[in-house]
């Protein structure tokens, strides 16, 4: 049960006014102006320490968090809040790469004694409900907190960290709290096809379009109402200063890559289109400086950026590249293919580009395949984005086809939205 001292009490108005329950006129208001350069941008965690951390008061604190979980003059949030007195910090939660990052795709960090802290370091990559929860409640934590730098796709699997992690918190009986980052290629709209749910796994786990245009906390909120088996005990703190038409240079924030193959932020601008690439036999670019802005196999030539380069696409031009990934396929060979250069970002259109990429990279090479255990339909969410292409559909038949169930997810994804 939640212990509240006396200045939890007297804070609790100002608490439940600035960040539980923040509606977006709220979030608008306290957004600083415009200077040259960019805006003031803070984040969940700048308000929560700015307050004092009363939202934590008399709490045994665990956070759920990596990398990215760092202040603007770039100090790790598990250090500044350990250091300080005002909040009982007793546990921390590394998702997939770890909580110090040092694992690759597919890895975590297993359970540990942080150096810098000495505060129990526990793992949850790959784990969800019961034994999720079993680890919150031998960790002696009252309230789990969240703070991790999303990058705006649905199988980018932080997102589901939080699912899970919300999920094991009401099974645990702990309160649940998000602090808010930004997406960093804006919150305009959601895009792509929406996941069925017969191919829910941790690159989805619910269905939400493949590229959201949400942030955590909104996702957190939608997850609450919409999709968890009961809601768990839910509050978020928000972002000032932040619109839903910035991109991540807007925020003034350093970018700390969320995972080791979201080097840039440039990388999360591409990636909810051609992380699909992962799904086929080619290279998404991974081993190279500019993993999913670079595309290609052995035997693609120049045809393959002719052909995408007639298509027209709003925002983008493609350019025939070389390259010899130093991990993962075609490691240590030389292979060609195309690489995506993104002039116009308001205009671009990632899962529609990916979309096209994948349909003239099977009409100019004839080596083109999908990854023998058809993880294409995990990561587009059903079997439909595959089937078509096999059959012979355009582009722009393929987003047609998904237009009906992306306008329903918009309709629910509207009454989450916290920011304008």
């Amino acid at each position: 049960m939640r212990r509240l001292s006396r200045r939890s009490l007297l804070a609790a108005t100002t608490a439940a006014a600035a960040f539980s329950a923040s509606p977006p006129a709220t979030a608008a208001s306290e957004a600083a102006p415009a200077s040259e350069g960019a805006r003031r941008l803070r984040t969940g965690f700048d308000r929560l320490a700015a307050d004092g951390y009363t939202l934590l008061d008399g709490e045994r604190v665990g956070i759920v968090t990596n990398p990215t979980g760092i202040t603007r003059d770039v100090r790790h949030i598990v250090d500044v809040m350990h250091a300080d007195d005002r909040v009982n910090l007793v546990a921390v939660f590394g998702p997939e790469h770890g909580f110090r990052g040092t694992a690759q795709a597919g890895g975590s960090e297993g359970r540990y004694d942080d150096p810098a802290t000495g505060l129990p370091v526990y793992d949850t990559y790959l784990k969800s409900g019961q034994p999720l929860a079993d680890i919150f409640t031998a960790s002696g934590v009252d309230t789990v907190v969240f703070d991790i730098q999303d990058a705006g796709a649905r199988f980018y699997t932080y997102i589901w960290t939080l699912y899970d992690c919300m999920e094991a918190a009401r099974l645990a009986g702990k309160r649940f709290v998000v602090l808010d980052r930004p997406n960093p290629v804006t919150g305009r709209s959601a895009q792509g096809p929406v996941l069925h749910k017969e191919f829910a796994t941790f690159v989805g786990r619910e269905p939400i379009s493949q590229a959201h245009g949400m942030t955590v906390a909104e996702l957190a909120r939608l997850f609450n109402k919409e999709f968890l088996a009961a809601p768990a005990p839910l509050d978020t703190v928000l972002m000032s200063g932040w619109k839903r038409s910035d991109f991540y240079d807007a925020s003034g924030l350093p970018w700390v890559p969320p995972s080791p193959n979201m080097p840039t932020p440039d990388t999360a601008l591409v990636y909810s289109g051609t992380c699909l690439f992962e799904g086929t036999n080619l290279s998404e670019g991974r081993g190279t400086t500019r993993p999913f802005e670079l595309l290609g196999a052995e035997g693609i030539d120049r045809r393959w950026a002719a052909e995408v380069g007639r298509l027209g696409l709003p925002g983008v031009h493609f350019r025939e590249a070389y390259f010899a990934p130093t991990f993962s396929k075609f490691q240590g060979k030389t292979v060609g293919g195309v690489q995506i250069h993104v002039h116009d970002r308001a205009a671009y259109d990632p899962v529609r580009t990916g979309i096209a990429l994948l349909v003239t990279a099977k009409k100019v090479w004839s080596g083109f395949a999908w990854r023998s255990d058809n993880w294409i339909d995990k990561l587009t969410g059903s079997t439909q984005v595959r089937t078509m292409i096999d059959a012979g559909a355009g582009a722009d038949e393929v987003v047609a086809a998904w237009q009906g169930e992306l306008a329903a997810f918009r309709r629910m994804r509207g009454k989450y939205l916290l920011y304008r």
